[in-house]
């Protein structure tokens, strides 16, 4: 079995692009830059070893704008994550287009906070924060989106360094980045490189004398030989070993009457290269599962899934397997190794219309055995005769890859979870497996962005040697924060 440490603290020196720039990580902090596998990129944006949550509430009100939006950072330490008010005391922030430093201005239905990502763009040892609001418009161009980084230090994120990226050439409604991703995909430099999404391709950046850079643009719409989609998500992952992060843009469609579909781009020395189409989701996860050293690809398909997958309902999820050959068990139609549904034996509840099983899914060792674990959101899932009241499952990983056997089922009726079961929370929208305390043990996120009409609410749960846990957890929302939390959708993104 293989294991990788993302928390190695040891000094270090980069080169950066440009042959004059040296930046030394002190040696009580420095973090390892330019990760490939998924578990050496954990979210750790002042490299103490411990992983921050950052958390995205596009709805917020920020500079007395409604709708501007705002993200919020919880650091890790050894008692984990809390809120601003927590007992013993840990480190929050709060960061928006209002902050002084943050590029732009506060403006209604910019949506900031709408997709978040993170990686060591500058290869300082410190993770970087990445925020995109894609209905920022530029000029008289409505919606045609914005990314904001906001660099890591010694002292956790700051604006003083932060940068606004736009796309080469803005267009209406295009919506640059509605989804974000950075890992080292390519030998350019040292650092992570960031992957930004709009409706009709993904642009990279790549950090190099100072700043950002333009690098490259992937098609996802009109090369031929692709299967044309319009990206909604992306995730990264060393799916076959080489050193170099590989790229899955995941999205819908455009001939296929609107299926699910993933483009996979391999990184390599000059950057990633288009390998293949995949079946795929809207949402997608990477992290070894077996153990054998190559990161996994899991897809969530939360919608009623057609083609290979009919009559199943109530969604699905599909794990590829890497290899030293790319990804295992996959045919001309691109057939996951595993597909798992709600009618899976051993899953917990049942698969129905509208259930949204793989809504979203987070991998990582939430027991501490080695194997990576899966946590699915199921919005969509009924409690008892409440509709839409929302949940999650948590399925393990073993040398077989995933495993039914010990599988765990949450829900805020289960016993030990605060609130209460109601129509529409959409409890599982989004989830998140984190390791804030650093003890080898990922603790549960669990979001419902539209709880308490659209406030936003996430839970906490614990990590233990059986698994996820309800036993002592608890709740926040942006108000915990120092954030203004009415109407925020707080919880609509969070890191992966």
């Amino acid at each position: 079995m293989t294991h990788r440490s993302s928390r190695t603290l040891a000094a270090a020196t980069f080169l950066l692009l440009g042959g004059a720039v040296i930046t030394a990580a002190p040696s009580a902090f420095a973090g390892t830059p330019g990760g490939t596998y998924a578990d050496d990129r954990n979210c750790d944006f002042d490299g103490d070893g411990y992983d921050d949550v950052l958390t995205g509430a596009p709805g917020g009100t920020d500079g007395g704008k409604k709708g501007a939006g705002y993200v919020t950072v919880q650091y890790g330490s050894a008692s984990g994550i809390g809120t601003a008010t927590s007992v013993p005391r840990v480190r929050t922030a709060v960061f928006g287009q209002s902050t002084a430093g943050v590029p732009g201005s506060a403006e209604p239905g910019d949506g900031f906070g709408t997709a978040v990502a993170t990686g060591d763009l500058d290869a300082d040892g410190f993770d970087d924060a990445i925020v995109s609001s894609p209905g920022e418009d530029e000029g008289s161009v409505s919606d045609a989106g914005r990314v904001v980084v906001l660099y890591g230090s010694k002292d956790g994120l700051t604006a003083a360094r932060s940068a606004a990226l736009r796309s080469a050439a803005p267009e209406g409604n295009a919506r640059f980045g509605l989804a974000l991703g950075a890992a080292r995909l390519s030998g350019a430099t040292p650092g992570d490189q960031l992957a930004v999404a709009g409706r009709s391709g993904v642009t990279l950046f790549t950090y190099g004398a100072g700043s950002l850079q333009l690098t490259g643009r992937l098609d996802t719409e009109g090369v031929p030989g692709h299967e044309p989609i319009r990206p909604a998500s992306l995730t990264t992952g060393n799916y076959d070993g080489d050193g170099y992060a590989d790229l899955v843009v995941s999205g819908r469609s455009l001939e296929e009457d609107g299926r699910s579909w993933s483009a996979v781009f391999m990184g390599g020395a000059d950057g990633p290269v288009f390998a293949r189409d995949l079946a795929g989701g809207t949402a997608n996860a990477s992290g070894d599962i077996n153990g054998d050293g190559y990161d996994d690809l899991v897809f969530g398909r939360p919608d009623r899934p057609q083609d290979v997958y009919e009559p199943l309902t109530g969604g699905v999820v599909g794990v590829f397997l890497g290899t030293a050959a790319r990804m295992a068990d996959v045919d001309d139609l691109g057939t996951p190794a595993q597909v798992w549904t709600q009618a899976t034996p051993g899953v917990p509840g049942t698969a129905e219309l509208g259930d949204g099983f793989g809504a979203d899914v987070s991998l990582a060792d939430i027991d501490g055995d080695g194997y990576e674990d899966l946590a699915v959101g199921v919005p969509g899932e009924d409690i008892g005769s409440v509709a839409d009241a929302g949940g999650v499952r948590v399925l393990r990983g073993s040398d077989e890859g995933l495993t039914a056997t010990g599988a765990k089922s949450f829900d805020q009726d289960a016993p030990g979870v605060p609130g209460t079961a109601e129509k529409g929370d959409r409890w599982g929208g989004q989830v998140r497996l984190a390791d804030t305390d650093a003890d080898g043990r990922s603790e549960l996120l669990a979001a419902a962005p539209g709880e308490n009409t659209s406030d936003g609410v996430v839970w906490w749960l614990a990590a233990s040697t059986t698994g996820t846990v309800s036993t002592g957890s608890w709740s926040y929302g942006g108000g915990s924060l120092g954030a203004s939390g009415t109407d925020a959708l707080f919880g609509t993104s969070i890191d992966e």
